[in-house]
């Protein structure tokens, strides 16, 4: 089970990575990860900008439990988790217990 688990993390790592690169759109969460792109400048850096309206209504269509699920490759790929945790809750949709910063 813990093997499936890494396993998953880094294939959804690698999906993420392909993202930012601008590689093919692929389908994780019920959303294209090409929708994610308007979500990118709301979860990098130090003191980002609020999440424009076209990243809330991708959000809003997310499968947010799975998405959350995968706060921990974020890093990789250049995010910063506490910022893309926080994105439920700027979008005014309901934090899963997933997504909750710690």
């Amino acid at each position: 089970m813990a093997k499936t688990r890494v396993f998953v993390k880094w294939v959804v790592a690698v999906l993420l990575i392909a993202l930012v690169g601008g590689a093919r759109a692929v389908s994780v969460c019920n959303i294209d990860t090409k929708q994610l792109n308007p979500c990118m400048p709301a979860v990098t850096g130090e003191s980002p900008p609020q999440p424009s309206k076209k990243c809330c209504k991708v959000i809003s269509k997310a499968n947010l439990p799975c998405l959350c699920s995968y706060k921990n490759v974020l890093p990789a790929v250049g995010i910063n988790p506490k910022n893309a945790l926080a994105l439920p809750k700027k979008c005014g949709l309901e934090t899963p217990p997933e997504c909750k910063v710690h």
